[in-house]
């Protein structure tokens, strides 16, 4: 009996230590993301100014908008097949992979061929930006072969593949971009964002995994119907994805009638604080947990294990994290903006408490993806979108912009609640004690920091982030310098 929990214990710390390395290694790759991204952004400011920055961020999302409805999911849906496949199954699934994609990305050049007139006309007014918004479709078809390369990586566990040629490709496409920025000034922003993505596609290609040749038995009817199971799992994302957009969109309409332009700034300033930034803590552990989880699906033991380690790993790095967003509220503030963004300090800081549960919500609502079950994935991610629309309009309306901040922790347990019947009634897994005692010990700590801020400043919530610093770091630091 004692062997038997020394083995259990011996297998949880290789385990923390996995998923600590994969944590780090993607927080510090989607760091370095995010300074070439800031940069290149002050340069642009700084070259091109506002008309810049403006065509700037419309191409950009012109590319995100038509590469959802294009992509289709594929590059999380196609993990789950890449994680159950070896060997010469391994070939045919990576072939089949790799044809969709450029399936895919051909379909969404030729769509932003044929939308350029009409976008053109739809953003600008005028049909002088058709060559740009045109030149942009060969990026669609660059981002789709990349998809289908960092979906093979991922599922075949090449993480640190994956990591390199996404740092290459953010770090190339900083420096190729400058000299455009320079000589070309606002006529090289769609140049630069080709760059930026041809860059990124040749350091995936040159970092792919080798899989092997498929059989020639692989044929066009073959590949199309290999592709149909982790596209039709795809399409049901494009869909929640679609519904979050929508509901998105109608808010920030909302507030603009509503209130005025510089509210919505005020919303979208906080809401990238929280929600986005943090976030980057989600997609860095996702890179491992979702294979991982994927590769366990069938077993309910195991899932619910994993998802409950998951779960306290994830509490013990976001506490602290969270206690420094609320003590250097004003600071962060400061730093990333101005002191005229400083009315968006409640609103953070209420805001930041609900990412407790969003870490609980993201950990359990994984289990869907992973099991494939797209038609739940669409019922929970519409019911958070539309939650979440509902709640900041009645949040709004009654507390003003701090009350978004509530809405944002209000939403997050509703949306727990849902994904926590669908985990257990639907598929009999369970949260083990010990991690639901985290989440609401975390989640309550995270509401009194934030009170104490706001009532009686930083001195306390200080003093308590660093306690919890200290504790968090003991317990971790271990584990990643473990060896496997």
């Amino acid at each position: 009996m004692a062997q038997v929990t020394t083995e259990a214990s011996s297998q949880r710390k290789s385990l923390s230590t996995t998923v600590l390395r994969a944590m780090s290694l993607f927080g510090g790759l989607q760091v370095a993301q995010i300074l070439c991204s800031a940069i290149r952004m002050k340069l642009v400011a700084w070259l091109i100014g506002p008309a810049g920055m403006g065509l700037f961020g419309i191409y950009n999302n012109m590319v995100e908008m038509i590469g959802q409805l294009s992509g289709l999911g594929m590059r999380t849906a196609a993990v789950r097949d890449v994680v159950d496949s070896k060997g010469e199954r391994l070939a045919i699934i990576a072939a089949v992979i790799r044809r969709w994609g450029v399936g895919l990305g051909m379909i969404g050049a030729v769509l932003t061929l044929a939308l350029a007139p009409a976008l053109s006309q739809f953003y600008f007014g005028d049909s002088d930006h058709i060559v740009g918004i045109a030149m942009l479709a060969s990026v669609l078809f660059l981002t789709s072969v990349l998809n289908s390369e960092q979906a093979i990586m991922q599922g075949t566990k090449h993480l640190s593949k994956l990591a390199i040629s996404s740092l290459w490709g953010a770090v190339g496409g900083l420096i190729v971009s400058i000299p455009m920025f320079v000589v070309w000034r606002i006529n090289s922003i769609a140049p630069s964002i080709i760059a930026y993505a041809l860059i990124t596609c040749v350091a995936a290609l040159l970092c792919r995994v080798r899989t092997g040749e498929p059989p020639k038995s692989l044929t066009p009817r073959a590949t199309f119907d290999e592709g149909k199971q982790f596209i039709t799992l795809g399409f049901f994302m494009t869909i929640a994805v679609f519904v979050e957009l929508l509901s998105n969109n109608i808010f920030l309409a909302y507030l603009n009638t509503t209130a005025d332009t510089n509210m919505v700034g005020y919303y979208q300033s906080g809401y990238t604080l929280f929600n986005r930034y943090i976030g980057l803590v989600f997609a860095a552990i996702a890179m491992e947990y979702y294979p991982r989880l994927t590769q366990v699906r069938d077993s309910r033991y195991r899932s619910s294990l994993f998802v409950s380690h998951e779960l306290s790993l994830v509490i013990w790095v976001l506490v602290p994290i969270i206690g420094i967003f609320i003590t250097g509220a004003e600071l962060i503030v400061r730093i990333l903006y101005t002191d005229d963004f400083l009315v968006i300090v409640p609103f953070m800081v209420w805001g930041i408490t609900g990412t407790v549960l969003r870490a609980y919500s993201w950990c359990v609502a994984m289990t869907i993806l992973a099991k494939g079950d797209g038609r739940i994935f669409v019922v929970t991610e519409s019911f958070s979108a539309i939650s979440g629309l509902v709640l900041n309009i009645l949040c709004y309306r009654q507390w003003g912009l701090t009350g978004l901040g509530w809405a944002y922790t209000i939403w997050y347990a509703c949306y727990s609640v849902v994904v926590t019947v669908v985990y257990i009634r639907r598929y009999g897994l369970r949260v083990s004690r010990s991690a639901i005692g985290m989440v609401a010990g975390a989640f309550t700590l995270s509401l009194v920091m934030a009170y104490a801020y706001l009532t009686t400043g930083w001195v306390f919530p200080l003093i308590i982030t660093a306690i919890i610093s200290v504790v968090s770091l003991r317990r971790l630091i271990p584990m990643l310098l473990a060896r496997r």
